[in-house]
């Protein structure tokens, strides 16, 4: 942990103190030191929490959240490259071990009980909060890891607004973004489009094949790494969110999120395939619809809110060799959800809060003749109580407990305890307990061949200590730095095996240590009357070990670090604004992943490390009748080659132009 810290400081440090040297009143600035009078808000109790700039989200339309969480925390994603599957591990866990929140609305399938984060554009999220381990509780259950909480949030701006974004690149990539706005009195609307393509025909160097070279006698004499192109990777995303608030005269507001996703996406080969790309098709497809409909009452003291969604997802899966169909699996999603809310403060000094949510779910999967229908009721509800006896010490308690189907879980308890050691330095201490628990995905019971319907859920214990400093000058400067261990301890952990019929089959195997340290620091500072410079930075030490039981006289597993775990993970970005102009740097590190439990290597069993940077330079233009912007981006660098699933190439050094224009309409 000391470590960690160390190294933000190192990283922030030069520039704390050479903005501090400078003479700032030769520039007419005033920098007096900066008093806190704002108390810690009451539902911040207890919460170890992290939050991605809105800047930061709404950057680059070409980004989905796979991308934003990749730059922005230490959490590692797992992705074969764009328009690809794209997974992530929080706090060692596995993907899904995270839960995901949209608008209130759970994201995670029914089905697989993962995320596809690839499927979520950035620019169609306002907010994004990252709850870190036992913080999750209070939200959802079942999110060993965490949680990721991203929502929408309505305009403020009278009249009519547009912003249209045209986006060329590498591979024959175009990016298309439009958000159309209204507001008058207390209407408030607003419509986001977002439309990629492109061929993804990227080129790479294939280092699980080799040439010869020969001779003029057909000796072999040499051999080579042929350099090969990504065939049978081009995709196709579309998204419309509409939404549409109203805010009444007593301050009640009435909202709706409507979101539609389009994709076809074809699924490139390997690079152990030999075969060639026309012989091969090999696509998958997506529909899918969610609608969520809010109210909210809130008051000095108390609120109260309810929603009601629907959830509609269509799969569809397609493989065929030399016009042979194999596979054709088709699959539909169905999710009724509700959800009541509520909140009461006493004197600004006790806040309790509850919710009680539903999803109804019903699946029905089917490859072929073999398949299978299932629906399951998931039944949630929450009481937290948030009490601050003193100004420098608060308290949180949260007691949850959760049905799926007619069983009902044990107790999910969480307590947190955290307090104010010194004002100087805004120096906070924290530490939190809790219990948490995931229910197995419907796949992991029902999927035909393989499911297992007498599969335990998955428990665990989890347990974190961390301390936080905020300081800074007004106008100068401001930095924030925290640090935290946590331990968790996940019991009955399921996995996929293979079976003595010839397929797999998922069965409680693995008791799952994860431990480590997480570190995040922020800076800003204004180098001079112009400049301006925004860095932020995260840190992860995450070994994620098997202390169970051996399963096999072979099993080898044990005491090993889960596969596509790395044990270290960091990201740091840096913004440099002078003017109209601004420059962002983004680079990301991920430490070596094992392929196999066994963390054996001798064949293709570990994913060597990578260093990832992205440059980013953008022109703001101001004119009578719009706002114009111009973008040139720049993705891997320095052009290196790299892998984060196994036999799936990533591209090397590409580029990226954007065009974006917000018309006045009359304003002046």
């Amino acid at each position: 942990m000391r470590r960690v810290v160390v190294i933000l400081l190192m990283l922030f440090a030069p520039l704390l103190a050479w903005a501090q040297e400078q003479d700032w009143l030769r520039d007419g600035l005033e920098i007096p030191d900066v008093e806190v009078v704002a108390r810690r808000p009451m539902r911040d109790i207890g919460v170890q929490q992290s939050k991605i700039d809105s800047a930061m989200l709404h950057q680059n339309i070409s980004l989905s959240m796979a991308d934003i969480l990749s730059f922005n925390s230490s959490i590692f994603v797992k992705n074969s490259g764009r328009a690809t599957l794209s997974t992530v591990s929080f706090r060692g866990t596995s993907s899904a071990h995270t839960q995901v929140l949209w608008n209130g609305l759970r994201v995670n399938s029914p089905m697989l009980g993962m995320t596809d984060f690839s499927m979520i554009p950035s620019f169609l999220v306002d907010r994004a909060t990252l709850l870190h381990g036992s913080s999750s509780v209070a939200e959802s259950g079942g999110g060993l890891g965490g949680a990721i909480k991203l929502s929408t949030e309505p305009t403020q701006n009278e009249g009519f607004g547009l912003h249209f974004v045209q986006g060329v690149g590498s591979f024959w990539t175009f990016d298309d973004f439009l958000r159309l706005t209204y507001g008058k009195g207390r209407w408030y609307t607003s419509t986001r489009v977002v439309f990629s393509t492109s061929k993804n025909n990227y080129r790479y160097r294939n280092y699980d094949k080799k040439e010869n070279i020969y001779d003029d006698n057909h000796n072999i004499i040499g051999q080579y790494y042929p350099e090969e192109r990504n065939s049978n990777g081009a995709f196709r995303d579309a998204h419309l969110l509409q939404e549409i608030y109203y805010k009444t005269k007593s301050g009640d507001r009435l909202s709706l999120n409507a979101w539609y996703t389009n994709s076809y996406r074809e699924l490139p080969l390997l690079t152990t395939d030999y075969g060639s790309s026309t012989n091969y098709e090999n696509y998958q497809r997506e529909n899918s619809f969610r609608g969520v409909v809010g109210y909210d009452h809130i008051r000095s003291n108390w609120s109260v809110g309810a929603k009601a969604g629907y959830v509609y997802t269509w799969l569809g899966y397609d493989y065929s060799y030399n016009g042979v169909a194999t596979t054709r699996s088709r699959s539909r999603i169905n999710t009724i959800y509700a959800s009541v809310a509520g909140s009461y403060s006493f004197d600004d000094r006790l806040l309790l809060s509850g919710d009680v949510t539903l999803h109804e779910n019903f699946v029905r999967s089917s490859d072929g003749a073999v398949g299978y229908n299932a629906n399951r009721t998931e039944l949630s509800a929450v009481v937290t109580a948030r009490w601050q006896p003193i100004e420098r010490f608060g308290v949180a308690a949260t007691l949850r407990e959760e049905m799926y189907g007619r069983e009902w879980t044990l107790p999910i308890p969480m307590l947190a305890l955290e307090g104010v050691v010194s004002k100087r330095g805004n120096i906070m201490l924290r530490a939190s307990v809790s219990r948490n628990h995931r229910a197995p995905s419907l796949n992991d019971l029902y999927f035909r061949p393989g499911g297992n319907p007498d599969l335990r859920s998955e428990t665990g214990w989890s347990y974190d200590a961390g301390i936080s400093s905020e300081v800074g000058r007004k106008e100068l400067y401001k930095l924030k730095i925290s640090a935290s261990w946590f331990e968790s301890w996940i019991d009955d952990w399921i996995l996929w095996l293979p079976t003595n019929k010839g397929f797999f089959s998922p069965r409680n195997v693995k008791q799952v240590h994860s431990y480590g340290v997480e570190a995040q620091a922020s800076l800003w500072v204004r180098l001079a009357k112009d400049w301006r410079l925004e860095l932020n930075g995260s840190v992860a030490w995450t070994p994620s070990v098997n202390v169970g039981a051996p399963i096999s006289a072979g099993d080898n597993s044990i005491g090993k670090q889960l596969p596509y775990v790395p044990r270290f993970s960091a990201s740091v970005t840096g913004r440099l604004f002078y003017r109209s102009w601004s420059l962002l740097y983004k680079w990301c590190h991920y430490s070596e992943r094992f392929t196999m439990s066994s963390n054996d290597v001798s064949i293709s069993g570990k994913l060597p490390p990578y260093f990832m940077n992205n440059l980013e330079l953008e022109k703001q233009f101001s004119f009578r009748w719009a706002e114009l912007s111009l973008k040139g981006v720049i993705n891997n660098l320095f052009d290196e080659e790299y892998i984060s699933v196994l036999s799936h190439p990533m591209p090397g050094i590409n580029f990226e132009i954007f065009v974006g224009i917000r018309p006045k309409w009359g304003k002046r």
